[in-house]
């Protein structure tokens, strides 16, 4: 029923208590949506014996699915699923953990601000952390994500954008290039001092990048970024930003410096 669904999306005063009893955490888990017995087979699918005995990628559908399932349970219900998710966010198998990093920000959008900073934000930190694998998956959607959370909160994750410069393969340049994309979206999330700030010397960087691909993308990233900070109110930065390509490129030694500068201005 997808209007009685719709209802579902609103905040709810979820209490937590880490000393639940069986009795009480079977409680928990208990809703009026779907059949219970669903729901218990489908929060049974993160057992280990299942996986040894009836799929051994059952964890992954398990991840796979779980969107959905929050959708169709609700905000409300959010509770019964939380355990399994934390579980699933958790799983030794990366092809698990990069399903949820893929699907993170869907979450986000079902769960709301509220649950999305005290349950989802820690896992997505997590991720941050994880395999290229699974870092890729919030990578593709760090605008989509970001966007979801309050100004102050937004504003930490500034400090750990140029992480992503750094790979586990330096040859993966489709990481990089991912970044650079990205970080044209979140030009419209941050103010002008913090794109000046923090995401003008990634730009740079990537402005010089041994791959073409990821170069060109970040010829646009940077006319982006001077189109932006010349709409700001002040005008400051965009003034030292056109002085610093120039320094930086116009009149670099090098041939192929000039040749970005000319890209740029095109």
């Amino acid at each position: 029923n997808m209007d009685s669904t719709l209802h579902y999306i609103h905040d709810s005063d979820l209490s937590t208590n880490s000393s639940f009893s069986p009795e009480e955490e079977r409680k928990s888990k208990v809703q009026d949506v779907v059949p219970q017995a669903l729901l218990d087979q489908y929060l049974s699918m993160t057992d280990p014996s299942r996986a040894q005995t009836v799929d051994t990628e059952i964890a992954k559908h398990c991840a796979y699915s779980l969107p959905g399932v929050a959708l169709t349970l609700g905000r409300q219900n959010w509770h019964c699923l939380k355990d399994t998710y934390e579980t699933l966010a958790s799983d030794m198998q990366w092809k698990v953990r990069r399903t949820l990093a893929f699907s993170i920000h869907e979450l986000a959008v079902i769960l709301g601000d509220q649950l999305t900073a005290g349950d989802l934000v820690p896992v997505f930190n997590g991720f941050l952390k994880d395999l290229d694998e699974v870092r890729i998956g919030v990578l593709k959607h760090l605008h989509d994500f970001l966007k979801l959370l309050h100004l102050d909160k937004r504003r930490e994750y500034l400090y750990q954008l140029q992480e992503f410069l750094v790979t586990d393969n330096s040859r993966n340049w489709r990481f990089r290039a991912e970044l650079a994309e990205q970080l044209i979206l979140l030009l419209d999330l941050y103010s002008a001092r913090d794109i000046y700030d923090y995401l003008r010397p990634i730009a740079f960087s990537l402005c010089a990048d041994k791959v073409s691909s990821v170069r060109w993308i970040s010829y646009k990233l940077v006319s982006e970024m001077v189109k932006k900070l010349y709409m700001a109110s002040t005008s400051t930065f965009v003034v030292d930003l056109m002085n610093e390509l120039v320094e930086k490129f116009c009149r670099c030694r090098k041939w192929s410096g000039r040749q970005t500068f000319v890209f740029i201005c095109q």
